[in-house]
């Protein structure tokens, strides 16, 4: 059975008769216990694993998870990297037909922000959209040549985590610039929870149901069945030129849903004609309208799990503000 593991901040907490002090606990239903470690980067929890094991299974009350505030999980500096174009109902609305090649990006690990943090819109960007991401967590190290089977996974991945790949789009689409568009502070709201796993739990993989809603209208909604490239094949390409370390996230992609829509094929046709400012500029005039890009005052909820709950990563809420 998996494991919710939850990172805290150092001071009070929200309830005034405790300290939480900082620190790593084991999450049990409404309640948390803490993980006597000293790790302080993901990759040492990950290293002390027994100690994981002994608050799971303590006889401790624990604290009320709602009196801690929680931190991402996975710590930084760290690798981030993420799939583009990875679920069938993404790559229609994206305008993708026939066989999409598989294709890598990377975020920088300063973008990385805690679940409940603001995501804070840079005053340029215009076009601020979101991505509700499953990440897979390294828990050893993945040597460029090697080849993942499905049966490997638990060799490599420790555990999952929630995220929201926040992109700038003009950015992105005018500089066809990823880095940059999506590595912004605040662009990577990861957690509550590191989800553990045990050997067992990859079999409910395909299972896990992502769902983003902004002020409460949902955007997306989808199960990892949708995904094509799943996480075993997607780590055996990665390594075909990239070493990941324990404590690295790899991001596996969004579904379908997101603000940014493809023009339709005739609009499409039309601006091939023009110069590329002038194409840019009628297509963000279009997009201009769109009330589904993110604003001041927003509120995004995301969720990943299974419906049984045999596999569930908490739940983000994110508000969205504008640089001050």
């Amino acid at each position: 059975m998996s494991t919710n593991v939850l990172r805290t901040t150092g001071g009070a907490s929200r309830s005034s008769e405790a300290e939480s002090g900082g620190g790593w606990w084991v999450v049990r239903n409404e309640r948390a216990v803490r993980i006597q470690t000293k790790a302080v980067t993901t990759a040492e929890l990950l290293a002390d694993r027994e100690a994981v094991r002994e608050a799971a299974a303590s006889a401790e009350s624990g604290t009320p998870v709602a009196d801690l505030v929680a931190l991402p999980p996975v710590t930084t500096p760290c690798r981030v990297v993420a799939q583009m174009v990875n679920y069938r109902s993404h790559a229609k609305d994206s305008g993708f037909t026939g066989d999409i090649p598989p294709t890598f990006f990377r975020k920088a690990s300063g973008s990385v922000s805690g679940p409940h943090d603001k995501i804070i819109r840079p005053a340029h960007v215009k076009f601020l959209d979101y991505e509700v991401e499953l990440g897979l967590v390294m828990g050893a190290t993945l040597p460029v040549g090697t080849v993942v089977e499905e049966q490997d996974l638990p060799r490599y991945v420790a555990g999952l985590v929630l995220t929201n790949d926040v992109s700038a789009r003009d950015v992105q689409l005018t500089k066809t610039q990823f880095y940059e568009s999506k590595s912004y502070p605040t662009f990577t709201p990861t957690g509550p929870y590191l989800t553990l796993l045990e050997p067992g739990d990859f079999a409910h993989l395909l299972n896990l149901r992502l769902r983003l809603s902004i002020n409460g209208v949902s955007r997306q909604d989808r199960t990892l069945a949708d995904m094509i490239v799943r996480p075993a094949q997607a780590l055996t390409l990665l390594a075909r030129f990239q070493t990941l370390d324990s404590g690295d996230l790899l991001l596996t992609g969004t579904p379908g849903g997101t603000a940014l829509k493809a023009p339709p094929k005739a609009a499409e046709k039309i601006a091939a004609l023009l110069p590329p400012a002038l194409k840019w500029k009628a297509f963000f005039k279009g997009q201009a309208k769109n009330p589904k890009y993110l604003r001041s005052g927003d509120l995004i909820t995301a969720t990943i799990a299974t419906p049984d709950g045999h596999i569930d990563l908490g739940e983000q809420r994110t508000p969205v503000t504008d640089t001050p």
